[in-house]
């Protein structure tokens, strides 16, 4: 029993004996997609349909894009079987993210059924690809029509409530679930979907009645205001939880709504391990530093608050309250110039970068920023005062060395244009312009220079006189 027996026998058109050969190799490599390959090639030559079927998706299970099996699939079936051919030519169109042609082949392929089985698999199928492709209200269509059969999956019932809850359907998404649990869907997973809908309902009692899971139960007892029953479940189950950060998210709850703020922060900060710079966390924090009358840091957490929602706008407001408060935090002043550089408001960002370089005289990112603004409204003798800092605190950076000479050559400052390229050439052996600022100093160093004061230093003269 060899490879090239089997192939001896292929080329001989001896297939029923290479199929037996290419079969036993495969027992013994049930992985080999080449061996795959032929023996769905032989099935076929040998009116063996099931088998080839069988082989081909063996090979979809190992690559799932395999454009040859799909066409083998179309092709043992486009005559004897039009459901199979238009699911396999969907399940094509799938690979290839042509969503549009795959519904209508699945619509075809439920055509061309009447076996209940098929046309529910389609119809999944159908949801599924409406969902993926933002179509809700269509997956909401063939969901339903999966839902009102005896024998729909509780995955058909998840996905049509999370679809309702999208749709901001609370009461819609609350009826399906519950449909599914009278149809006799009583696991778990379903129960604490329609209790985690009845709290986003503002119905915790409802909920509480239908959990069975612990930490949903100290929620709904929070929310029904059963505070020394939530504290006892909270500190039974710290064992068991306390690798959850939603156990510290209740716990932090729990001492908020009984006023033990610190406590309550404590917990956000143990919760924070767990879910780095979370929405929640800010929110959390923004709140328990309201009800400690600390406004400054009430400000600055709503800031990242609606920072991490994407609410560019109403953060910046939030860190320009937390400014007013206090002026000198320098997190809260990069911050507010790095989003201010975001949104445009160049000239405001610089003021909160000129701040940071006067509080901390060793923040390389506020001088470069300050060089680069200045350079861009033509600033030069400024620029070169925030090179010249930048200089200082590292001599030995060569791009620096570089900007500080061609700003102090607009300057027509000969002799500190010259001293830079020197230091640049010094410290920039092997970088990629170091040739061309070698040629630039030779003719420097030949060239007649006045000192100018560039286009500001004139303008400041003309409104001096």
């Amino acid at each position: 029993m060899s490879l090239q027996q089997a192939e001896q026998f292929e080329d001989n058109e001896q297939y029923n004996e290479a199929y037996e050969e290419y079969k036993k190799l495969y027992e013994k490599n049930p992985k080999d997609l080449t061996l795959l390959e032929r023996l769905g090639h032989l099935a076929v030559m040998l009116n063996d349909e099931n088998s080839a079927e069988e082989y081909y998706t063996k090979i979809l299970e190992f690559d799932a894009t395999n454009t040859l099996a799909y066409e083998q699939l179309m092709d043992i079936y486009a005559n004897t079987n039009r459901y199979k051919y238009y699911i396999y030519r969907a399940n094509l169109r799938q690979t290839e993210q042509k969503y549009e042609q795959a519904i209508n082949d699945y619509k075809k392929a439920i055509s061309c059924t009447q076996e209940q089985k098929e046309i529910d698999t389609a119809r999944f199928v159908i949801a599924v690809l409406y969902e993926q492709t933002g179509q809700n209200l269509k997956a909401v269509d063939e969901y339903l029509k999966l839902a009102d059969s005896e024998d729909a999956s509780k995955e058909v019932y998840l996905r049509l409530a999370n679809l309702y809850m999208k749709e901001d359907a609370k009461s819609a998404a609350a009826d399906i679930l519950e449909q599914a649990i009278k149809n006799g869907h009583q696991s778990a997973d379903i129960k604490e979907a329609l209790a985690q809908i009845y709290i986003k309902d503002g119905n915790p009692q409802k909920a509480l009645e239908i959990t069975e899971n612990e930490l949903t139960k100290i929620k709904c007892l929070l929310g029904c205001e059963r505070n020394s029953e939530a504290f006892t479940l909270l500190n039974e189950n710290e064992q068991k939880y306390k690798n959850e950060p939603q156990y510290y998210a209740l716990k932090a709850e729990y001492y908020y709504v009984t006023k033990d703020y610190d406590k309550a922060l404590e917990c956000v900060n143990k919760y924070d391990e767990f879910v780095k710079n979370s929405v929640l966390t800010y929110q959390m924090r923004a709140l328990i530093y309201e009800n400690k009358n600390d406004e400054y840091n009430a400000h600055l957490n709503w800031g990242k608050y609606n920072l991490a929602r994407g609410d560019k706008d109403i953060a910046i407001n939030e860190y320009l309250n937390a400014f007013q408060l206090k002026n000198d935090d320098i997190n809260l002043l990069n911050s507010l110039a790095a989003l201010l550089e975001e949104t445009g408001d160049v000239n405001h960002a610089v003021e909160f970068y000129e701040r940071i370089s006067k509080i901390d005289k060793t923040d390389r990112n506020a001088l470069e920023k300050l060089a680069d603004f200045r350079e861009s409204i033509g600033d030069y003798g400024v620029q070169s005062d925030y090179l010249e800092k930048l200089y200082e605190l590292n001599p030995r950076n060569s791009s620096v060395a570089l900007k500080l000479a061609q700003t102090y050559e607009k300057l027509r400052n000969k002799p500190d244009a010259i001293k830079y390229y020197n230091v640049y050439l010094e410290i920039g052996k092997g970088t990629p312009d170091y040739a061309k600022v070698k040629s630039k100093l030779e003719k420097l160093n030949n060239t007649e220079m006045k000192e100018d004061e560039g286009l500001i230093g004139v303008i400041m003269k003309l409104f001096g006189k």
